[in-house]
């Protein structure tokens, strides 16, 4: 049965997948690559836009289901795995879903990678193939068996995928690995089943209300991409897509705020889905007033907390967006999201990482000595577990330990408080960076901010914060806007003020680790 005529519902009940109780679709799909068949829903209409490119949706049915039938002949089966490395573009599109059509799993490599991170990645994957673009290939070990990355001659391909692809599969079969970002230590390979891929993104469809019966098929969203297609959340983006008919607008490489906003204005984007520190570069950019944004209605911000200070730029600056900025929480071992927020007007009321979704179960995990509890998450989503590691941060009744730190407002709203390693241990109070860079981000002229601890000989740490502002602050006059909104024991006594941006990592967010690093290092030495 194809997904554009299976059953998508909003009825949820409990049932054990592996000895755990979870909440989940009574009707719902159960293999990713049922959605291609809504292709033909959208047939000619423009899918894939990079630059003068254009992909429909036929056009990446044909290539997908030809890319597929050219695996089979290279002698890829059912469950292979195939190390897809690239950055964003319509072949790296093709390829994924050319590899469900083969019945193989994609494992989504990062495209920033060094020879030797991939070279180990191959090592621990042990893919049948690789597909490398031309930018990556080079990076590639030379005893690594290669494909093509190039889309096939689809013409007369026809709708028929190949017949390896046809078995009945299982819902808990591996869909997918992709990797954890990293940023705290070495990337993880996290293995995704197609439950959890479909059970996301059927979560997202029921609260937007865009359910395959209840999509306007008159309607259509143009939709900027500018991060990597390999992060989660990228991966998401492009099944939704299918879905809803979206045409997505692709970027390629590393983010440019003046080629993302050549972007809008050429391709009439309606939707951007960024992290907070894109949106900053982007209304930094003295290109802003000279082009016409007036398409652009809807910013989706994840990656970091929605601060004042940005809402009201964004607000002034974009006019045409609305002032309901959706937002969320999630990381790649959950399937990417767990909480949903549309969003609020009141500028006091930002920060939430807005309700659990409908299939997620939150609660909180007692550490002494920290004020709030940390965040565990079970849900239908979640990974199966790293792939060749025995380690899992799930236990056995199926909740995962996120290592971040948060609470529930009296309205069933979550606030992300801090990490569990990234407190700062002062004299004894044990302090949280996030609620210290939430009060600096709330003050005027300050656009990007990170705290963390430093070493002192009788406190054991004290705090430090690097500031970026276009106000000719001193430090004390930061402290005094910050009494009264912080304890004063949190007050940062260590200060790095300037106007230039702070360095982000892949991701596009800002990089805490090699800023702590560099800081750490300047203070040893000047001491």
């Amino acid at each position: 049965m194809s997904s554009a005529t299976t059953s998508w519902g909003k009825e949820i009940a409990t049932e054990m997948v592996g000895g755990i109780p979870y909440r989940m679709y009574t009707d719902r799909p159960r293999r990713v690559e049922q959605l291609l068949a809504f292709a033909g829903r959208w047939d000619a209409r423009p899918h894939l836009v990079q630059g003068e490119r254009v992909l429909s949706f036929e056009d990446l049915h044909r290539g997908a289901v030809a890319k597929a039938r050219e695996l089979a002949d290279l002698g890829i089966r059912r469950g292979d795995r195939i190390f897809i490395l690239g950055w964003n573009g319509p072949e790296w599109v093709v390829n994924f879903w050319a590899c469900f059509f083969a019945g193989a799993v994609p494992v989504l490599a990062n495209a920033w990678w060094s020879s030797l991170e991939v070279a180990n990645g191959l090592a621990a994957l042990q893919p049948a193939m690789t597909l490398a673009d031309e930018r990556c290939a080079p990076r590639v070990p030379a005893g690594a068996r290669r494909g093509p990355w190039d889309i096939p001659h689809a013409r007369g391909a026809g709708g028929q995928v190949v017949p390896d692809a046809q078995a009945p599969g299982d819902e808990e079969e591996t869909a997918l690995i992709i990797f954890t970002s990293g940023t705290s230590g070495q990337p993880k390979a996290v293995v995704l089943s197609h439950r959890a891929l479909l059970a996301r993104l059927q979560m997202t469809l029921h609260i937007t209300r865009k359910l395959p019966h209840q999509i306007d098929e008159t309607a259509r969203d143009v939709t900027l991409i500018t991060g990597p297609l390999f992060h989660v959340g990228g991966m998401q983006t492009l099944m939704r897509a299918v879905v809803v008919g979206d045409t997505l607008v692709l970027s390629e490489g590393r983010y440019d705020p003046a080629e993302v906003l050549a972007a809008i204005e050429r391709n009439q984007v309606k939707r951007w889905n960024a992290v907070p520190t894109m949106v900053t570069r982007l209304l930094d950019h003295p290109d802003v007033p000279r082009r016409d944004l007036s398409s652009l209605k809807s910013i989706s911000i994840g990656g970091a907390p929605v601060h004042a200070e940005l809402m009201q730029r964004i607000r002034t600056q974009l006019p045409s967006v609305s002032p309901r900025i959706p937002t969320g929480y999630g990381l790649t071992e959950n399937g990417g999201q767990a909480t949903a927020a549309a969003g609020s007007e009141a500028l006091d009321e930002l920060g939430s990482a807005g309700k659990p979704l409908p299939c997620v179960e939150i609660r909180f995990l007692p550490h002494p000595g920290l004020p709030d509890g940390e965040i565990l998450l079970r849900s239908p989503t979640q990974m199966s577990g790293f792939f060749g590691l025995d380690e899992s941060p799930i236990d056995e009744e199926g909740w995962l330990r996120t290592g971040d730190l948060g609470r529930l407002d009296d309205k069933g709203n979550l606030w992300i408080t801090g990490r569990c390693k990234d407190m700062i241990i002062r004299g004894g109070e044990n302090i949280a960076p996030a609620a210290i860079e939430r009060a600096l981000l709330n003050i005027p002229g300050v656009t990007e901010t990170v705290v963390f601890g430093v070493p002192h000989r009788d406190l054991g740490e004290e705090v430090m914060a690097v500031v970026v502002t276009d106000a000719d602050f001193t430090p004390q006059q930061l402290q005094d806007q910050l009494r009264g909104q912080i304890a004063s024991f949190a007050v940062p006594s260590q200060w790095r003020l300037q106007r230039e941006p702070l360095p982000t990592n892949h991701t596009g967010k800002v990089d805490k680790a090699a800023i702590s690093a560099q800081v750490r290092a300047e203070l040893q030495n000047e001491s």
